[in-house]
């Protein structure tokens, strides 16, 4: 039995998802929140990711909402053979285990593919094949791998970036991956194996700064010590201590911010007039600019940047978006029924499609909520029920 009526255009698949923590997580809920069914396979108890303290306790809520979860024991001989027949009744496989470990459990690819050659099977790793494949890795990991620390933090003291950035773009790109093998499926009637993995996320990341050194010869240095391309793109200090990022691109820009704040000195002073010139000056106005916008207002401010055309943003702390207001009015931030019967704040995919916004149609699931509605339509359920 397939999904209730979406309207979404995924619509019609059927997903069966053996993950936990963030990587394959995403990737469920974008197919989710698409109009897949998509089934979550937990261990007995539960995922533990329902129950991780500190930083990781938003894990679970964040990325398994339009799910239903069944509980199955895939190290036990009957859960895998549970296991096995169920992704005979679905479209996509995702697993986010550690290496080998759905191999072990006679659920890898190889095995599986030759029951089920329609399945598109994707699994998320820290590594693509290669020398560091069988390698435990975690966002962490592979953000001071990969160069994303580096250009992060201060030299000398690397930094991680404050989400799990890689986890959530493996889950996409496995998610992109499973979208063109639907598209290509329906060519060849084959399946196929998707892998996405943490590592050459990160690279991609880096991408642009391993470009520089290739064009340049000079290693880039990180972005606190980063010399810059514009002279206006900095962090300033206004009155109480408020800070806003402030950025000026072009000419243009910096005679209009001159403007705002009143400094027609500068935007008059012929060794400013080109962002090459500003660029050579940029200690003396920076310096400039600070010592006026110490004493300006960030509220009055603001709006005269806006309306300048001028990019700009406050500092904002994650628990002030929970009252955003593009967030909340622009329907990208929904209330959710949680698995204890509550309700939380969840925040959308950020995409329309065809005006419509993907949401939230069902409350996150339960442990095991729906393994008797979904092993029920197993053939081998049937067969029993006719022979009792």
């Amino acid at each position: 039995m397939r999904n209730e009526s979406t309207g979404l255009p995924l619509e019609g698949i059927r997903v069966l998802e053996f993950t936990h923590m963030v990587m394959g997580p995403t990737c469920g809920m974008i197919l989710a929140d698409l109009g897949a069914e998509v089934i979550k396979v937990e261990p007995p108890g539960g995922d533990k990711t329902r129950t991780l303290p500190g930083l990781g306790i938003g894990f679970f809520r964040s990325f398994n909402r339009n799910k239903k979860s069944v509980i199955l024991d895939i190290a036990s001989p009957a859960g895998q053979e549970t296991a096995r027949e169920l992704m005979g009744q679905c479209d996509v496989v995702l697993e986010n285990f550690r290496p080998g470990l759905m191999a072990k459990f006679g659920l890898g690819y190889e095995t599986v593919s030759k029951i089920h050659p329609h399945l598109i099977y994707a699994s998320h790793k820290g590594f693509l094949p290669g020398p560091y494949e069988n390698r435990l890795a975690l966002d962490e990991v592979v953000q001071n791998m990969a160069g994303l620390t580096y250009m992060t933090g201060p030299a000398g003291r690397p930094l991680r970036m404050g989400a799990s950035v890689n986890d959530i773009m493996g889950g996409m790109f496995g998610a992109i991956g499973i979208l063109a093998a639907l598209q290509e499926r329906n060519r060849t009637g084959k399946g196929q194996e998707i892998q996405s993995a943490l590592f050459e996320n990160c690279t991609l990341l880096a991408s642009q700064h391993m470009q520089q050194f290739l064009m340049t010869g000079e290693k880039p240095d990180p972005l606190p010590e980063r010399g810059g391309t514009f002279s206006v793109y900095n962090i300033f200090t206004l009155a109480g201590d408020e800070q806003l990022f402030i950025a000026a691109t072009s000419d243009k820009h910096f005679q209009a911010l001159c403007r705002v704040i009143g400094r027609m000195d500068l935007a008059n002073d012929p060794e400013l007039a080109t962002n090459s010139q500003r660029f050579a000056r940029q200690p003396y106005l920076l310096a400039e600019l600070r010592k006026t916008m110490a004493s300006m207002q960030s509220d009055a401010l603001q709006p005269r940047l806006q309306e300048a055309g001028l990019p700009y943003a406050p500092i904002v702390r994650p628990d002030q978006l929970v009252n955003d207001m593009h967030l909340i009015e622009s329907g990208g931030l929904v209330p959710m029924e949680t698995d204890d019967g509550e309700t939380t704040q969840a925040v959308l995919l950020p995409l329309l499609m065809g005006g419509r916004r993907p949401g939230v149609r069902r409350p996150l699931p339960k442990p095991g909520e729906h393994t008797d509605e979904v092993l029920a339509q197993l053939p081998s359920r049937s067969e029993l029920r006719k022979q009792a």
